[in-house]
């Protein structure tokens, strides 16, 4: 009986060569998970800074839209108010055109020789009731 003594060895023996490369393998297969768990964690790192990131643009994006609307408030005051100056200017351009005629045609109707009285400027009459206002 000394054959199956010896098929028992060599089972044995595969067994425990079968073992060992089982054993290698987990080793090796323990190493890849824990860089995969690095991985993960530097991953997990990553995701956090971005998360911080996104809201800190979702404020600024709120901040801007809050300054565009103030800006667009303002602007439609000074539109309203540069409208009223155009009007006020487009009536006062009138009036001018209408004295500037009316002293055209003035001077190019010829006078009756008459003594005008002597009669102050209205700029004058003017400055003068400004330096009485001043003091």
């Amino acid at each position: 009986m000394h054959i199956p003594t010896d098929l028992t060895f060599y089972c044995e023996l595969g067994l425990e060569v079968l073992l060992a490369l089982t054993l290698g393998y987990c080793v090796v297969l323990e190493r890849r998970l824990a860089a995969v768990r690095k991985g993960q964690e530097g991953l997990k790192t990553t995701i956090g800074e971005l998360n911080m990131a996104i809201s800190g643009a979702g404020a600024s994006l709120r901040a801007l839209k809050s300054a565009a609307g103030e800006a667009a408030l303002t602007l439609d005051d000074r539109l309203k108010r540069a409208r009223l100056h155009i009007d006020e200017l487009s009536v006062l351009t009138a009036s001018g055109e209408r004295i500037a005629t009316r002293m055209e045609s003035a001077a190019n109707t010829p006078r009756v020789a008459r003594e005008i009285p002597d009669m102050p400027l209205p700029s004058t009459s003017i400055l003068s009731r400004l330096e009485r206002s001043v003091q």
